[in-house]
């Protein structure tokens, strides 16, 4: 049976699929097919149910869960760090409603940790692909972007500054719970028994690169953009830990205070009841 597993062609993801794709487990007989594509676009072929497995943003799960499940491993938590707002100056925190901002997409779990950090989500923004935010911040044809991925290590090396860390704003203000942002969903389509094959599966490649990581590390460079090993290395780590094998009690929690937090603005509808397969 062919599985579709759509993620974002980083270094995190490459790194939990590693044992899948070099045939280092079992995949009890089940064939795997990457897909690669930048989260928002997964986030919408999400909607439509167009592959079996799929990275999405958890601000995407309420208008996917009638056709997706929650798998309990593939999580990325932001443990006290998370997507930023960065900029060229030096921006009051109470100004970002104000300004311009560049963000990766509105079904991202950034752009909802934004909206309800600035208590709004009707600020001014434009949608820019993630990799080009950083540049069209720099050229001065937004006041601030709003970074995930590997420019929250590089933004620094670009001369910007950080306005806000979302993640560090949500683990102080709902006392040490991460910041989910992104999970692995499975269609429920595929029936009971094939959805607890397809999560064990994937769960045990992402303890097999945490225990032999040199290598996976390795397999995950062509993925690293213009990160150096040693950054590659510390990304990987910041989005692949024990939260990413299993969102435990810790992780579960926090996806349900951030999706009831997110339905009680009115900027999401209903939050459904959350199965994790």
């Amino acid at each position: 049976m062919k599985i579709h597993i759509a993620h974002s062609p980083d270094s995190d993801d490459a790194f939990m699929f590693y044992a899948i794709n070099e045939k280092k487990i079992d995949t009890k007989g089940y064939e795997f097919i990457d897909v690669l594509a930048d989260i928002e676009t997964l986030n919408k072929k999400a909607l439509e149910g167009v592959y079996e497995v799929s990275a999405v943003s958890i601000h995407a799960f309420p208008y996917i869960a009638d056709k997706y499940a929650l798998l309990s491993s593939g999580a990325s938590m932001g443990d006290n760090y998370g997507p930023m707002v960065v900029s060229k100056e030096n921006i009051p925190v109470e100004k970002l409603k104000e300004v311009k901002i560049a963000i990766p997409g509105t079904l991202t779990s950034a752009f909802l940790a934004l909206s309800l950090f600035l208590g709004t989500n009707k600020f001014n923004y434009e949608v820019v692909p993630f990799d080009q935010i950083i540049p069209a911040v720099k050229e001065g044809k937004y006041d601030a972007g709003l970074i995930i991925h590997e420019g929250q290590l590089t933004y620094k090396d670009e001369g910007l500054n950080c306005i806000v860390d979302l993640g560090k704003w949500w683990y102080e203000k709902t006392e040490g719970l991460p910041l989910p942002l992104g999970g692995n969903v499975i269609r429920k389509d595929l029936g009971e028994e094939v959805m607890k094959d397809v999560s064990e599966i994937l769960r045990e490649s992402i303890k097999y690169s945490l225990e032999h990581r040199e290598e996976a590390v390795d397999f995950a460079m062509k993925y690293a953009r213009d990160l150096n090993k040693e950054k590659a290395d510390k990304f990987i780590g910041m989005y692949v830990n024990e939260l990413t094998v299993d969102y435990g009690d810790r992780g579960r929690l926090a996806i349900v205070k951030f999706l009831q937090e997110a339905e009680e603005k009115g900027f999401i509808p209903k939050v459904p009841e959350i199965k994790f397969v």
